[in-house]
């Protein structure tokens, strides 16, 4: 194992004392690798690089010993052939389990009966009659209680905000009241420390590198609890704490019969629903924990993802930000903020519009990993076998001249307008934020409300500018969230119209 590291190390400094240009080499022991690690902290904009120059496939070569070689793609058609047309050929399988073992039984992390189960169950969840009323309730709750009251404090004197932590803050607080039942409150002014909602972060950063090192140097890592493992490891515990804490709460609470009868709550929607389901684990109380989990990670960390970025373009082009709030205002009616309901929310097309260009630019899942059951070959005529790992870069198929234009790269809302001034339709496969195919995300609605309340509250009362000198930037994470947060200072509407 040390020699294995040792190598690793002699590429990098064969690989810096060699390089004279910015070419990809490919080394004949250690493949791209040297590359890779050089380019880690700007993942997601070397895989672009990497997909461009080969029209959308590029086949990123690792170390011969150490069975790394990653097939990375943004093509549509691949995608779409994956996730579709070929997907029974495409589960989970064992090296996704591996690679994200912290989900345990949850719904990313299951294939075939499991995941079936899984879907069923969440369908109805997301079906029920009272869910969206409930999910509304929820939001305009704490947007009226936590989210404007601190907007309200930081904007005073224009203080200085990282609008990132608190789309993250809002979105954990909100993820636990719809399916725990209880409010942590870490959205309040003295923005206090919770363990859970900032372990998440750490997970997802140790996650990335998983894909990025040898499977025997992170278990290295991992089994001496150092590195980016030893966050891990301290992230799972915290999560474990967390949602135990909260079940056995409910538990409690559910121990009184005549309690039982009148709980309206998700929680003892899920505890009902999977009673009796064991999981790989064979323990009852894990299988629901992965469950929560699963979901929470969905709910937290995409919705504030998209939030953070959509705020970040539309104070890059304040133009735009004064387009969506006169129509916010043409919806509201009068001078007096009301809060829009789902239907109401409907007629806010350019809203609407830059919501998906910023899901466009900068999807909160960045990257998807694949490999096949079985030997394939995909449209770009690319042979794959089971042993093959394939990365579908969502973040790179946005950048593509070939697939949205020349202006790929602009954020222009207009670019989701019909020809009849509604909502134009892109297949899931080209706009893959919300995944494709029968995997595509069953919370894509509860998300899109979410993200429109909070826009809506935000841009009807506020002028966001960024402070200047920033760096904004994607982190080196399975979720696109931005490295060092978007510090923004607020401008109340009212005083600038008066």
């Amino acid at each position: 194992m040390l020699l294995l590291l040792v190598t690793l190390l002699a590429s990098i400094v064969l690989f810096l004392f060699w390089r004279r240009s910015h070419r990809v080499i490919n080394w004949v022991v250690f493949g791209m690798t040297p590359d890779l690690i050089l380019n880690a902290y700007r993942v997601h904009d070397f895989f672009t690089d990497l997909i461009k120059s080969r029209h959308g496939t590029f086949m990123l070569k690792g170390p011969w010993f150490a069975n790394m070689d990653m097939l990375l793609t943004s093509d549509p058609t691949n995608v779409h052939h994956i996730l579709s047309k070929n997907f029974p050929n495409y589960p989970k399988g064992p090296e996704f389990r591996k690679i994200f073992d912290i989900l345990g039984d949850g719904i990313f992390n299951s294939d075939h009966e499991l995941w079936e189960i899984h879907r069923k169950t969440t369908m109805s969840l997301f079906k029920h009659p009272d869910f969206n009323l409930h999910l509304e309730a929820n939001i305009r709750n704490k947007i009226e209680k936590g989210l404007l009251p601190l907007l309200e404090f930081v904007s005073h004197d224009q203080q200085e905000t990282d609008l990132q932590e608190i789309f993250q803050r809002f979105t954990f607080d909100a993820i636990c009241l719809l399916l725990l039942d209880y409010d942590p409150e870490t959205l309040s002014l003295h923005l206090p420390y919770n363990a859970c909602e900032k372990a998440f972060t750490d997970a997802e950063e140790a996650l990335l590198w998983r894909h990025l090192l040898p499977e025997k140097v992170w278990k290295l890592q991992h089994r001496f609890n150092i590195g980016k493992e030893k966050k891990l490891i301290e992230a799972s515990k915290a999560f474990d704490e967390f949602i135990y804490k909260c079940l056995s709460r409910k538990e409690n609470e559910l121990t009184d019969v005549e309690r039982v009868e009148k709980e309206v709550g998700l929680l003892k929607f899920l505890i009902t629903s999977f009673q009796g389901q064991t999981g790989t684990s064979g323990n009852s109380r894990t299988f629901l924990k992965d469950t929560i989990f699963s979901l929470m990670i969905a709910g937290r960390d995409t919705t504030s993802t998209g939030l953070s970025w959509f705020f970040y373009l539309i104070a890059k082009n304040p133009n735009i930000e004064n387009k969506i709030r006169e129509e916010i205002e043409k919806q509201v009616g009068d001078s007096k903020w009301k809060y829009l309901n789902a239907k109401e929310l409907e007629g806010l097309v350019y809203l609407h519009g830059g919501l998906c260009e910023a899901l466009r630019l900068y999807p909160p899942v960045a990257l998807e990993h694949k490999a096949p059951s079985d030997t394939d070959i995909l449209p770009s005529g690319h042979v794959v076998n089971k042993h093959s790992r394939i990365i579908l870069s969502f973040y790179s198929m946005g950048r593509m001249e070939w697939i949205w234009g020349k202006d790929s790269l602009e954020f222009k809302p207009e670019r989701w307008f019909s020809g009849r001034g509604g909502v134009k339709h892109e297949p899931s496969y080209k706009f893959t934020a919300f995944h494709a195919g029968p995997r595509t995300c069953l919370g894509k609605e509860m998300g899109l409300i979410q993200m429109k309340m909070v826009a809506t509250a935000i841009i009807y009362h506020y002028h966001v500018e960024l402070v200047k000198d920033q760096e904004v930037c994607p982190a080196d994470s399975i979720i696109l969230q931005m490295k060092y947060g978007l510090k923004v200072r607020l401008f109340p509407i009212r005083e600038i119209k008066t």
